[in-house]
């Protein structure tokens, strides 16, 4: 495994780089969801991949990196969540009320969502409570399977296939009237 150059060792630590670095979009995207805010998102990913590239010698060669990594993404949010918790913001309400809204009218978000989802599903998947959304998204979205996701969420694999059951019935319960007027309009 070692060589006296020592590369055996950097040629596995390029693969592990590339290979992680090829998730950055994905992980985004679920950042982006998790925290509703483009900066917070690029933080959140910045700090998973410095955790992962520090532990590095911890990942098991053979096993999900994506997984690995999405783990770490939802337990530094965890983190955050619970810091932001100990340190709440003050928002002045009155200049929220009357700031200006982005140009086009919705955040970078819901433009690059829009750009894959049908706008009843986009507003049906928002309008899911966070730990639904997480299981749906991360099963239907990212495709990972129902243990990568008890991993992820650190949850028992049994609450994984509930929440994305009792999601995915709210989704529908929420488009079936909408889906059912369309086909009544192109009767």
């Amino acid at each position: 495994m070692f060589s006296l150059t020592g590369r055996p060792l950097l040629d596995a630590m390029d693969e592990f780089t590339r290979e992680a670095l090829s998730y950055v979009d994905s992980l985004y995207g679920t950042a982006l969801r998790l925290t509703r805010r483009p900066a917070d998102a690029e933080d959140l990913v910045q700090d998973t991949y410095l955790k992962a590239f520090r532990s590095a010698s911890q990942f098991r060669r053979g096993t999900n990196l994506k997984a690995w990594l999405f783990t770490i993404l939802h337990n530094t949010y965890r983190n955050m969540r619970r810091h932001d918790g100990r340190n709440p913001v003050d928002v002045d309400s009155e200049f929220v009320e009357h700031a200006p809204e982005p140009a086009t009218g919705y955040s970078p978000e819901q433009l690059l969502t829009r750009a894959t989802l049908d706008a009843d599903l986009q507003a049906a998947l928002d309008a899911l409570p966070e730990a639904f959304r997480q299981a749906v998204w991360l099963r239907d979205v990212e495709e990972l399977t129902y243990a990568e996701i008890a991993e992820v969420l650190d949850i028992p694999i049994g609450t994984v296939m509930s929440r994305i059951s009792r999601g995915r019935r709210m989704l529908f319960e929420r488009l079936q009237p909408q889906r059912l007027a369309a086909a009544e309009e192109n009767m």
